[in-house]
């Protein structure tokens, strides 16, 4: 049988059987393994991305970053899209700001 028949013939076994639990529907099982994914994966993912790029917006001259590419530096220079990061003494490299995986704050002086 295929999904099309499948479907109809669930719904008319659901209707014949009378009153059953709410759980034994297939459909609810999904629309709640939806729900699980969604609480447990989906919303804290889009939560780290919204923090992460509010600090990648925040970059300023001598924040210590770290890239995909797994580079630490010092930001030297912030661009509109891009950043210069200072790896080593001398040795500046380019990057396009969303590459910036990690920022650590410069603290302040003290």
């Amino acid at each position: 049988m295929n999904t099309i028949t499948t479907f109809p013939a669930l719904l008319a076994e659901a209707a014949q059987n009378g009153p059953t639990s709410i759980f034994s529907n297939p459909l609810v099982m999904m629309g709640l393994l939806f729900v699980m994914f969604y609480f447990l994966l989906i919303r804290p993912q889009q939560r780290q991305r919204k923090e992460l790029n509010a600090r990648i917006s925040a970059l300023q001259t001598g924040d210590k970053v770290v890239t995909t590419a797994g580079i630490h530096g010092i930001v030297h220079n912030v661009r509109e899209h891009t950043v210069v990061i200072k790896i080593a003494e001398g040795t500046m490299v380019e990057f396009d700001k969303p590459a910036v995986a990690v920022v650590h704050k410069k603290e302040a002086a003290k």
